[in-house]
């Protein structure tokens, strides 16, 4: 070895320390460059003492969620891990957030981005209530479910959570005002917050502590907008001490139902603050007094003022009788109410959001020519069951002001109410808000969700679709995958196909027929045989075979439940196991008895039934230590539907089956002209398909035993979308046959059996040229909104 080599493999051997050195510093800072979240590590954040009350609540929030996961504390600091600000207060998220984000967000109200730069998180909001969504985003990404408190769902504990550098979000919302409305609440959440959450000597009182957990989910769901509970039951949220402040805490716009004006209450309201009669058109001036002290009150608050008038509760306004009446009186009301928002809120009267609801018999009043200001949102509405009674004309659509929809997954009244379970098909509410949001109405979007509770999903659904039209694709699989996404989140990704099945199974047996509406009965007729239990028109082959498909599925539900870690289980039975072997034994204890009546079944079985729901109800209540105690009631109104059904004889025979020459679902088609025709997963067969104006459909069938047919076409019974009807045209062997129009009027017989059954029967006769060989019927679309279901060939 020569003397030099000892000197070499030093030299060597300090230059790989000082390399690996290098690489050693290097290496950790573009590791950091990433966002990491760790367990039992405070978090530090900068927030300007500018930010708006919503974002620090928002904040607050958080904190309670990184705690949750992390089990570390927020800690305010001008030198922060996160970063957050509002546009225009000068923060250090404005100063270093892309400007590509700036400008965007000038240019969209509620609007946040989210930035990753070098171990920074940037979070900054177009507005108050941007920035706020913009942090419970946070949320969201470190496993919390928007449903945490109000569903129980768990939140696991988590060692980190990265977000990598370079992240980048921008969100803003498709619809400007969004949100619920509390409605029939006198058997759910109005016992439950004055007994249970909120004890209260008042009886009916919902207070501030109610309201904050309302107004936390929303923030939650990216909603802005509250519409309160306002039956006769409920103290109003105005009369109770602390509800105002909460509301502003929380940011929320708040907003009140279509007989609601001004922000009053009338129903409870007016016995406390008003004097004579709720009469605009004789008592002017105490009706005046009565909105105008409730607007001075509410000068700082962010409201949404109806317009209009209608009677103290859900009726028709007092003092004018004919339409014309009532059209003169609401033009006069117009102008008081506006001239009071310029006197008391702002001068420019076009500052202050406004809304006019054309609900039941003010839609006629509108229809007469009735002027609505131009700057006022028209909101319109379902017909109670889920089916939009008008979308936005072109003129409509060109208003100021715009447009908006009032939309139901609960309701009390004729035909028949739903109140217990949240049943709505979501292609329904997702075809007919997207049908809206395509015409116009996206200014405001309102759900009724009666008690929130057991509505959880399709109201997560509702909001998702008014935060971002486009988050879901327009399509079956698009839904599927939002359906699937939310259950992997609540429930894991190892159940969510599974249990996707199952839901897509208990929504489809529910559009057949809700459970609530299984008795047969009517609500608000004046027959009174409408009050007894009846037969459906079901023969006893079609009954157990309904039997059967509700038994797979609570069967399936049972089996999954075992699977469920314990810290879900709760979570669990709110939002499937109950209403899955809910719907099933109501069926059950229905169908059961409609087969014991005709000696076909034991009344034992349903007996069995009606105890299996009493006992699921009690365990319902009893959850969470009680959490939930006097929110679920499987009986409200007392209606006989939710009674034991009765242990008597039929007196008319029992349906018997008739199977039809040939039926298709809709996508049993066997040729198309135009655009493929789209499904949603809608239908008796999850086979209907939505059909674009001009569009044609054809279905083959041959072999018939006779030259003498009845065509029956099943259709969603949509209303109108452009005009007053809505029409198909029915060809046979190529053969036009007829132009069929199936719009109904409004509340009338036809009506109600298609709400009740969601199926708009028509019925066409024809003689066919030859009984032998084959037959094609085509359908075309002669308007727009037509959605075939099914075809029968008797």
């Amino acid at each position: 070895m020569s003397d030099n080599a000892p000197v070499k493999t030093k030299k060597n051997s300090l230059s790989k320390f000082i390399l690996f050195a290098i690489i050693g510093t290097i290496l950790p800072f573009y590791a950091s460059a990433d966002f990491i979240f760790r367990s039992k590590a405070n978090l530090t954040v900068s927030i300007s003492s500018k930010e708006a009350e919503v974002v620090n609540t928002a904040l607050e929030m958080f904190g309670k969620d990184y705690n949750a996961v992390f089990s570390g504390q927020i800690v305010k600091s001008a030198n922060a891990q996160i970063y957050i600000g509002t546009l225009g207060n000068g923060t250090e998220a404005e100063k270093f957030i892309d400007k590509k984000f700036i400008d965007d967000l000038k240019n969209n109200k509620e609007a946040y981005a989210i930035q990753v730069k070098n171990d920074k998180i940037y979070i900054l909001g177009s507005d108050k209530r941007g920035t706020a969504y913009g942090i419970l985003e946070i949320s969201r990404r470190i496993g919390v479910s928007p449903w945490e408190w109000w569903a129980d769902s768990h939140i696991a504990k988590k060692s980190t959570v990265m977000l990598k550098n370079g992240f980048s979000l921008f969100e803003h919302p498709s619809v400007v005002h969004r949100g619920i409305f509390l409605n029939d609440e006198d058997f759910g959440i109005n016992p439950w917050s004055y007994l249970t959450y909120e004890p209260s000597k008042i009886k009916g009182q919902m207070g501030p502590k109610t309201h904050t957990r309302i107004f936390e989910l929303l923030l939650r769901l990216r909603a802005n907008t509250f519409w309160p509970a306002m039956h006769e039951v409920t103290e109003a949220f105005y009369q109770t001490p602390g509800n105002k402040e909460i509301a502003d805490k929380y940011g929320i716009v708040m907003g009140t139902s279509h007989c609601e004006p001004m922000m009053r209450n009338a129903n409870t309201e007016w016995k406390i603050d008003g004097k004579g009669n709720y009469d605009y058109v004789n008592n002017r001036a105490s009706v005046l007094k009565f909105w105008e002290d409730r607007v001075k009150q509410l000068k700082n608050s962010d409201n949404i003022y109806t317009l209009g008038i209608r009677g103290v509760h859900d009726g028709k306004m007092q003092g004018a009788n004919t339409l014309q009446e009532q059209k003169d009186a609401i033009t006069a009301i117009f102008k008081d109410q506006r001239d009071m928002i310029k006197t008391f809120l702002n001068p420019d009267v076009e500052k202050v959001p406004q809304v006019f609801i054309p609900y039941k018999e003010v839609l006629d009043v509108y229809n007469m020519g009735l002027e609505v200001p131009d700057d006022v949102t028209l909101m319109w509405t379902d017909d109670n069951y889920g089916y939009i009674r008008h979308f936005p004309n072109e003129k409509e659509r060109a208003r100021k002001g715009g447009n908006g929809v009032y939309y139901h997954i609960s309701y009390w009244g004729r035909p028949h109410d739903y109140l217990w379970l949240s049943t709505n098909h979501p292609a329904q509410l997702y075809t007919q808000m997207k049908m809206a949001y395509d015409k116009g109405a996206k200014d405001i979007w309102i759900l009724n969700v009666g008690d929130i509770k057991p509505g959880e999903y399709l109201t997560e659904l509702f909001l998702d679709m008014a935060w971002n039209i486009n988050a879901i694709a327009d399509s079956k699989a698009g839904l599927d995958k939002h359906s699937q996404a939310w259950l992997a989140r609540e429930f894991g990704q190892q159940n969510s196909t599974a249990l996707s099945a199952v839901m897509n199974e208990y929504y489809r047996l529910a559009y057949i027929r809700k459970p609530e509406f299984m008795g047969n009965t009517r609500t608000e007729e004046t027959n009174p045989k409408y009050k007894e239990l009846a037969d459906l028109p079901w023969s006893e082959q079609e009954i157990k075979k309904r039997i059967a498909h509700y038994d797979k599925i609570a069967k399936k539900v049972i089996e999954l439940s075992k699977t469920i870690a314990p810290e879900k289980q709760d979570a669990w039975f709110q939002l499937v196991e109950y209403p899955v072997r809910g719907a099933a034994e109501m069926n059950k204890k229905h169908l059961y008895g409609q087969l014991a009546r005709h000696s076909l079944a034991q009344w034992t079985q349903s007996d069995a039934a009606f105890d299996a729901i009493q006992t699921l109800t009690q365990r319902y209540n009893s959850l969470a230590g009680g959490k939930w105690k006097n929110m679920m009631n499987a009986s409200p109104r007392n209606l006989a539907d939710f009674l034991k059904v009765p242990h008597v004889k039929a007196e008319k025979p029992l349906t018997q089956l008739r199977k039809p020459l040939a039926m298709f679902n809709g996508t049993q088609y066997s040729k198309f002209s135009g655009a493929k025709p789209i499904t949603y997963g809608l239908g008796y067969e999850q086979g209907a398909i939505s059909l674009k104006k001009g569009e044609t459909v054809e279905y083959l069938f041959n072999n018939l035993t006779t030259d003498s047919v009845s065509i029956e076409v099943n259709l969603a019974p949509n209303h109108p979308v452009e005009g007053k009807l809505i029409r198909y045209e029915i060809f046979v062997d190529g053969q036009s046959l007829k132009v069929v129009d199936y719009h109904t009027s409004d509340r009338n017989e036809e009506w109600k059996v298609n709400v009740l059954t969601n199926q708009a029967k028509r019925i066409t006769k024809t003689k066919l040229k030859s009984k032998a060989g084959q037959h094609i019927v085509a359908i075309k679309a002669i308007d727009e909104g037509v959605v075939l279901d099914q075809i029968k060939v008797w």
